[in-house]
């Protein structure tokens, strides 16, 4: 699968001395792996948030009926 955009990083790569280009390969590497930790994390926090959302909604519902109470923290 090739598309515009890896042609053109090839081109560019192919201008320069082959020991510049391992050193970009070792940065996109790193580049690309925590990009893809990224779209890993956006995609669990969607999967999550609903379930945030609707848990902040009972509790604020009840704090507003008076069936919480403050946390003591020495009770920890």
């Amino acid at each position: 699968m090739s598309t515009t955009a890896i042609a053109t990083v090839i081109k560019m790569m192919e201008s320069i001395p082959e020991q510049v280009q391992s050193r970009i390969v070792e940065h996109l590497s790193d580049y690309i792996e925590d990009l893809k930790d990224e779209i890993e994390w956006d995609t669990l926090v969607s999967q999550t948030q609903p379930k945030l959302i609707e848990a902040a909604r009972r509790v604020k519902d009840e704090i507003r009926v008076g069936q919480s109470k403050p946390m003591d923290y020495s009770q920890l």
